[in-house]
């Protein structure tokens, strides 16, 4: 599918999560995995779900170095004005079903809006 996966998390948590060697995000417990996006998908789920927030990171994730297991299955959830679902009807979506490992996360890049709320691909650093 892709050579990474993304991960949207707010730079805070991330700076938290230094030291730690697992992450279960805030979906884990709730829908049994935790959201990723493949580069082509995440700005459509940034602006679907966070336009306007600032101070975001992407974290970029080397999915041959997961220890859960990563599956590639329709949108879980819409957003309350049905555009990801409009957006993404025939996509599939990384969802990994078991802590995020974090030596699997090869950087974190900053993530913020333009000026007008809605987000663009930043530099990955492939």
């Amino acid at each position: 599918m892709s050579d990474i996966i993304l991960h949207i998390i707010p730079r805070e948590q991330w700076a938290n999560l230094q030291g730690q060697s697992e992450y279960e995000g805030d979906t884990l417990k709730s829908e049994g995995f935790i959201h990723f996006s493949t580069p082509n998908q995440v700005v459509m789920v940034a602006n679907a779900r966070f336009k306007g927030h600032t101070g975001l990171q992407l974290l970029v994730v080397d999915p041959a170095k997961l220890r859960a297991e990563l599956k590639y299955e329709p949108p879980y959830e819409t957003n309350p004005d049905g555009a990801i679902a409009a957006q993404a009807r025939d996509q599939l979506f990384p969802h990994l079903f078991g802590p995020l490992n974090l030596d699997a996360v090869v950087r974190a890049v900053d993530f913020e809006p333009g000026e007008d709320g809605y987000f663009t691909l930043p530099d990955l650093g492939n």
